[in-house]
């Protein structure tokens, strides 16, 4: 057992360990189907699917697949984007007995070879789209994929959108497809609503494959069984407390209230968790997304989306929280539906933060965790009475955090002391994907239980709450200070004309690193580098101050919208790490 988590400020009516979450994922949408077979599951192009057709669709896939003689334990790649047909894919492989295997859309063919070569997958999912499907094809060399499945979004509009987008030419499909690949449409028409009789053990079989460390280095498949993401949703359901009428007290999610946005892709654990799944536990709306930049300017289409649908929830990482509060056309959008929003992935500036809940009125309560724990290890309560912005609030239920030595890894610090995270909790990944040297480069046995060391440095303050100081990788030696990139991204983020900014050590000649600034500046704005010199000279302490700055149009950002430190701290150890200007 945990020992509970010291802190005076726990969240109001959340307990202290959950349970009920040794179970097979999929049963989260059968018991939403059971219960609330008429409720809307998936809603997209203005179209709806209830819960009952998901689930049965979700069960012709899983027949189709057992047919075709995909058994437990085989790899099956879901290659789409935000589409309705996800949850019954998904659902439908978990169903077969098999394991899914998410891929980022955007992926090169090569990319996707290799990750399809890597996990042995058998079967793949992918869109009948003009760029989706050949790269498909092209990924297919060499790999183990037998059963291809193309799915269109025809049928998923309304009638006549999709008529007129068929007349027009305008719903994408693909040139040409290769013999022996299959529809979806075709498939779940042929197939009986029948999933085969598969034993799961929720805490020993995996569920999902989730390739990791694409912004550090070469990917790697994080195995993540039925119980450690059910634990997840199970906390989801307990934690998440919001007042549902002005003036009423905060409550657990009200099963079919909700509407949950999914803005985030469901091949990363954070959309796929805390948005695809965490809506079927609560028999929640789920908007799909396909592409939350589409619009003029960008992101455009979603704020009229938020507008017209009315979600409730919405799980983002940061820049999308940048990007709604400063797009030029905000203040046309009504977005007041919004009443919580759960932000990770990446540190929240609390200027962000500030400003988007003054313009919206929702709690933004930030959490942490990583594609290895399914993904959340802590979260900030959902009121603001004990929310505190800048904090990852506190482990979930059942999980122990210790902050430990950045050597060995073994010896746990006093509170207050920065040292790497390391995290023991039901959530944790059984083992990466035919990696046991990085199994053991992660994982550590501290007082008997088996911790797994996360690469992130932080702390416990007095009161409990946990702070990540940044990645270890991240730090910046500067003359025998560190430097963390968050604290002076964080300082700059308050600069009025600063719409993102990263931060890097770059290699000096005199202090061994500097500190360099990649700022984007908001639409519209122009300002020099002196200015942000002044600024960083009235703010910060002079080992902290970035020596150079460097203004970018656009600053490279993963698929799921972080800042990738990796490539601009690359560039400039490749040019030597000089920088544009001096401060």
């Amino acid at each position: 057992m945990v020992a509970e988590w010291s802190t005076p400020h726990w969240p109001d009516g959340v307990p202290r360990a959950v349970s009920g979450y040794d179970r097979p994922l999929f049963s989260f949408l059968d018991e939403a189907a059971a219960q609330h077979p008429n409720r809307v599951y998936t809603v997209f192009g203005g179209a709806s699917r209830s819960y009952a057709q998901v689930k049965e669709a979700s069960d012709r896939v899983a027949h189709f697949l057992a047919a075709r003689g995909v058994r437990k334990g085989d790899r099956v790649a879901i290659f789409l984007p935000n589409l309705p047909h996800y949850p019954a894919v998904f659902f439908g492989i978990l169903k077969a007995g098999a394991v899914g295997v998410t891929c980022n859309p955007l992926y090169t063919p090569q990319e996707l070879n290799h990750q399809l070569k890597d996990c042995g997958a058998r079967a793949l999912f992918c869109m009948d789209h003009p760029r989706f499907y050949p790269t498909t094809v092209k990924s297919l060399e060499g790999s183990a994929v037998e059963t291809v499945v193309v799915c269109g979004v025809k049928s998923y509009l309304p009638p006549l959108k999709g008529f007129l987008g068929s007349l027009l030419g305008k719903i994408p499909r693909a040139e040409r497809y290769e013999s022996g690949h299959l529809m979806f449409d075709e498939v779940l028409r042929k197939a009986e609503p029948r999933p085969p009789q598969v034993e799961i053990d929720p805490a020993r079989d995996t569920a999902l494959i989730l390739y990791t460390g694409g912004t550090t280095g070469v990917p790697k498949g994080a195995c993540l069984t039925h119980s450690n993401i059910a634990y997840n949703l199970t906390c989801i359901k307990e934690w998440i407390r919001l007042s549902h009428e002005p003036g009423a007290p905060e409550e657990v999610q009200r099963p079919g209230y909700h509407t949950y946005l999914g803005v985030l892709p469901w091949y990363h654990v954070f959309g796929m968790t805390c948005a695809l799944l965490a809506s079927s536990a609560s028999a929640s709306r789920l908007l799909c997304v396909p592409d939350p930049r589409a619009g003029t300017p960008p992101f455009t289409e979603v704020l009229k989306l938020v507008q017209k649908e009315r979600p409730t929830l919405m799980p983002a990482v940061p820049t999308i929280f940048m990007a709604f509060t400063n797009h030029p056309h905000l203040q046309q959008y009504d977005l007041t539906s919004l009443m919580g929003c759960f932000s990770g992935g990446a540190p929240m500036p609390p200027e962000v933060c500030r400003r988007f809940e003054e313009r919206t009125g929702a709690v933004v309560f930030e959490g942490y965790g990583l594609s290895e724990t399914s993904p959340i290890v802590s979260a900030n309560p959902t009121n603001t009475r004990q929310r505190r912005i800048g904090t990852i609030g506190f482990p979930l239920p059942g999980t122990d955090v210790k902050i430990v030595d950045l050597v060995k890894g073994t010896d746990e610090l006093p509170r207050g002391q920065d040292g790497e995270v390391a995290v023991c909790g039901p959530q944790v990944m059984q083992h990466y994907w035919n990696r046991p040297e990085e199994d053991e480069r992660v994982f550590r046995t501290i007082a008997g239980r088996r911790y797994m060391l996360t690469g992130d440095i932080g702390h416990v303050d007095d009161e409990g709450y946990i702070l990540i100081t940044d990645r270890k990788k991240d730090m910046i030696l500067v003359g025998g200070f560190n430097v963390y990139p968050r604290d002076v991204e964080d300082i700059l983020f308050q600069h009025p004309k600063v719409a993102v900014v990263a931060v890097v050590g770059v290699p000096d000649a005199h202090s061994g690193e500097a500190v360099k600034a990649f700022i984007q500046l908001k639409p519209g704005e122009t300002a020099t580098v002196e200015e942000i010199q002044a600024f960083c000279k009235e703010n910060m302490a002079g080992y902290k101050r970035p020596r150079h700055i460097e203004f970018r149009d656009a600053l490279p950002m993963s698929n799921v919208g972080k800042v990738l430190r990796r490539l601009l701290r690359n560039e400039e150890t490749a040019k030597g790490g000089a920088g544009d200007r001096a401060a």
